[in-house]
């Protein structure tokens, strides 16, 4: 039984604590490895080697730390069918999809090669009489990212990217389900001229999240993950004087308006909802007809497309959708479907009970669509985050407008339509955090910044673009001026401006 460590150092250490985690190959439903679980003792050790390292690689001039990166994502490049493929073994997930994943978390590695303009400060040359004034941004230390296993990839790079290239030094701490990729991560980065010690992959459990939360040494800490806990952590960060960023739940809508090309939206939900199995904090899992023609025919388009989906298993490569991460998972979007039906929702096309001839312990949920879903149903109010796709009819657009509005979430939304002003109304009045335009997952590209609005999201500053190197980075501000023309005798008033 393969017996998976941590990373501390630069090379690997096994786990002390006596405690472990099973890993599961979701496709057959088969332990695969064993996870070692961190104590707190571990989680110091980390920080040590971070504490050590820091300070010379903070010295270490930004052209210098994005030629770190320069490699890196060289190495990604040449692994990327190998690192596909373990993401894929712990996940679940296709392997191009996969591959999509790390490519999305190589393209913020490549934004923060251009770190020598990005931490550049501000100056201006006579603030006041003989006074000049400037800004530097330094590294806040060490810096932790607690990371979801949906993006086992992309996210942790979305973190210790851009945190590394402003001079931190970081502690990883990914999820215990598919902990074998964010190692390797680490590795290569070492192998990219990494000093040891500034990147430390710890896997662990709540215990190892509360020692990253409580450690003195750290100052700032990302994490994505469910709102209750995104709220956990922000809180008790916060409570232990780090600053926080914290993405949690979604239920992301998407508006069908009439004028919209219908076969698009169809693809576009096809993608949106059913893509990883819909394990996704930006699939679409409500879509929003106005009018019940619009409603009738984009169901009558849909149900065919859902039934045909191709269910398999990572190493299936034409499949569409593979299995979700664990038993648990299953159990939980096969219960939620079981309350839709109950509380009234028309269940079109039903997921549960599909079983794959060869894979029959596999976590495999069908693709399912609900419709005449209502704003009252659990399965509208909750994040399934599986294959389930709701239709909640509006009978028109102000209607379709509220829907997203009124929710607790407010990750993404999308709207599809032919008209100019509908879409820039919605861009404009929607309270959400991004938005697409005949798009139907609109994660911004590296050099923005993502993140949600309302109870997806606590903290002021996002992942990746320009909010990331002020997230990793302090603001000093300087005012400096030097003895010639500088009056004799103290001054007792406030200085300002003569």
């Amino acid at each position: 039984m393969l017996e998976i460590g941590h990373f501390i150092g630069g090379k690997h250490v096994a786990g002390t604590s006596g405690r472990t985690a099973d890993v599961f190959n979701p496709a057959t439903g088969e332990v695969q490895a064993k996870v070692a679980l961190a104590s707190v003792s571990e989680i110091r050790a980390a920080v040590e080697n971070a504490k050590e390292a820091q300070p010379k690689w903070a010295a270490t001039n930004p052209q210098r730390r994005a030629r770190v990166f320069m490699k890196f994502v060289d190495l990604l490049n040449q692994n990327m069918d190998e690192l596909a493929v373990m993401l894929s073994k712990e996940h679940g997930k296709t392997v191009e999809d996969s591959k999509g994943d790390i490519v999305r978390g190589l393209e913020v590695c490549e934004f923060v090669i251009g770190i020598p303009h990005l931490s550049k400060g501000e100056f201006t040359e006579g603030a006041g009489p003989q006074i000049d004034m400037y800004s530097i941004r330094q590294p806040v230390g060490i810096g932790a990212g607690i990371t979801p296993f949906n993006f086992p990839g992309m996210i942790p790079m979305w973190m210790f990217a851009p945190a590394i290239a402003c001079g931190n030094a970081f502690i990883l701490k990914p999820s215990e389900r598919d902990p074998s990729l964010p190692i390797r991560l680490a590795e290569l980065m070492i192998e990219a001229g990494l000093p040891a010690g500034i990147l430390n992959v710890i896997n662990g459990d709540k215990a190892a999240v509360d020692a990253i939360l409580t450690d003195p040494d750290i100052g700032a800490v990302s994490f994505v993950g469910s709102t209750p806990i995104a709220r956990y952590v922000y809180g008790t960060a916060a409570a232990n004087g780090k600053r926080a960023q914290c993405f949690g739940g979604a239920k992301n809508h998407m508006i069908i308006m009439p004028d919209a090309d219908l076969d698009q939206a169809v693809n576009a939900l096809m993608g949106a909802g059913y893509g990883s199995a819909g394990e996704r904090c930006m699939a679409v899992s409500v879509a929003v007809p106005v009018g019940e023609e619009t409603a009738n025919r984009l169901v009558e388009k849909l149900v065919p497309k859902i039934e045909s989906l191709r269910i398999g298993p990572y190493t299936d490569d034409k499949a569409d959708m593979g299995p979700v991460v664990t038993k648990e998972a299953h159990a939980r979007i096969n219960g939620l479907i079981d309350k839709g039906v109950a509380e009234g929702a028309k269940l079109v096309v039903d997921g549960r009970g599909f079983k794959l001839q060869g894979y029959e312990n596999g976590y495999f949920v069908g693709g399912t669509l609900f419709d005449n879903v209502t704003p009252d149903m659990d399965i509208y109010k909750q994040e399934i985050f599986g294959p389930v796709l709701s239709v909640v009819r509006a009978p028109n657009y102000e209607e379709a407008l509220s829907l997203p509005m009124k929710h607790e979430y407010g990750n993404g939304v999308a709207i599809f339509t032919r008209d100019g002003d509908a879409a820039r109304d919605f861009a404009s009045r929607v309270n959400i955090g991004m938005i697409g335009i005949n798009v139907p997952i609109p994660v911004p590209l590296a050099y923005h910044s993502f993140g949600g609005w309302k109870a997806s999201s606590f903290g002021d500053l996002n992942q990746h673009g320009t909010d990331s190197i002020k997230f990793w980075t302090k603001t000093k501000t300087i005012t400096a001026r030097w003895p010639s023309g500088i009056k004799d005798g103290a001054e007792f008033v406030m200085p300002v401006m003569k």
